[in-house]
């Protein structure tokens, strides 16, 4: 039986009802909300990350006041003096989750105690200041109630929220700020992969790397991502949909793709994903799925996993699905594993949809939540 982890741990402490949170980010007038029209053509055709809600919470730090100004205000643009220290010495962090309308029109979300733990986490090793756990879910609460129309109900939709934290202060010299914005997006969204659930093409780069040793691999900052873009700026060009990283250290060993984490499914029934080592981020859906997969009676281990091993396992059978996993994505199966000296087709299984189901079935409320992850903000 696996360890939790201190996140997973982190993740299961008690935080108010949403009824005692609301109101703690007090909602500004707004004058302009967007009209029925456009709110029909954005659900019409519902992207990913693409359009954006009536509102957006807002709260500042600073040394004399800590976390204060918790505001839900219209959605719009900021005011950043060219010197803010974020455009200069990158101090920034993010977070990614979705509200989900239930079948009762109830609205919820999912493991967002995790995503709490999880920007704190990032926002220790970037030295800006963490954000109390119960503001964060308050800045949830209030931002998705003022919002309550923008969350859809089609299948495969939801409300996706982005939560950021970044340095304000405006001066040129390298330290840690002493301003920081606290902000909260949200974008109704449909289906990450518009081909849904299908295969996705992967290439593994051997060029670039994500982060190394000591880097900051396991936290959720721009900078990771910027690393990755122009390995899949590349891929794409050459058609295909994902690029998968290794290690820095050895260039031989498995660590995640650009945005979401892998996982290996063996002949046997047994299931395989890389360890968490300081390089990869420790995703709340990765971890979701280790506790689901246990649960199951299934065998579930986190080791180092080499390139070459898995290659081989592809040709001999041994190796009978992989897939990739993030909150954008959910579960997205792979079927193609290519690189400059091998060219691969993976087979598709049944434990990658089962997966998805189970998921996506217990956020939207058609199974049990018999883990309680999901986290009630408002009734119908």
């Amino acid at each position: 039986m696996r360890q939790p982890t201190e996140l997973e741990l982190l993740s299961t402490q008690p935080v108010p009802s949403a009824d005692e949170l609301a109101g703690t980010f007090a909602r500004q007038p707004h004058e302009n909300l967007t009209s029925d029209q456009e709110h029909a053509r954005v659900f019409s055709r519902l992207g990913f990350g693409t359009d954006f809600t009536d509102y957006m919470a807002h709260a500042t730090w600073s040394a004399e006041e800590g976390w204060h100004k918790k505001i839900i205000e219209p959605y719009g643009p900021l005011s950043l003096d060219p010197a803010g220290s974020v455009l200069h010495y990158g101090q920034e962090v993010f977070e990614g989750m979705k509200a989900y309308r239930h079948d009762d029109g109830s609205i919820w979300t999912f493991r967002p105690t995790y995503n709490a733990a999880r920007i704190n986490m990032s926002c220790r090793r970037l030295a800006i200041p963490e954000i109390p756990v119960k503001d964060f879910m308050a800045s949830i609460v209030d931002l998705v109630r003022a919002d309550a129309r923008w969350v859809p109900s089609t299948p495969g939709s939801s409300l996706y929220l982005r939560p950021f934290i970044f340095a304000s202060e405006s001066f040129l010299g390298v330290r840690a700020a002493s301003r920081y914005e606290y902000l909260v997006i949200a974008s109704p969204s449909g289906a990450y992969f518009s081909n849904g659930l299908k295969p996705i093409n992967v290439w593994v780069d051997r060029d670039y790397h994500r982060a190394g040793p000591g880097g900051m691999g396991e936290v959720k900052t721009g900078g990771n991502y910027a690393a990755s873009l122009l390995p899949k700026v590349q891929a794409h060009e050459a058609g295909y949909d994902e690029v998968l990283f290794l290690d820095a250290a050895t260039n031989t060993n498995i660590d995640e793709l650009g945005g979401m984490n892998v996982f290996v499914v063996m002949a046997d029934g047994s299931v395989k994903t890389p360890k968490l080592n300081g390089n990869i981020l420790p995703g709340g859906t990765r971890s979701s799925i280790l506790q689901f997969l246990e649960s199951e009676g299934v065998k579930v281990s986190e080791e180092t996993l080499s390139l070459r091993g898995v290659v081989a396992g592809i040709a001999s059978g041994e190796v009978a699905e992989m897939f990739a996993c993030g909150t954008a994505a959910v579960v997205t199966p792979i079927g193609r594993l290519a690189s400059e000296d091998f060219d691969v087709e993976v087979p598709l299984g049944e434990r990658t949809s089962a997966i998805y189901e189970e998921l996506t079935a217990i956020q939207l409320g058609h199974r049990e939540d018999r883990f309680g992850w999901l986290y009630k903000i408002m009734d119908a």
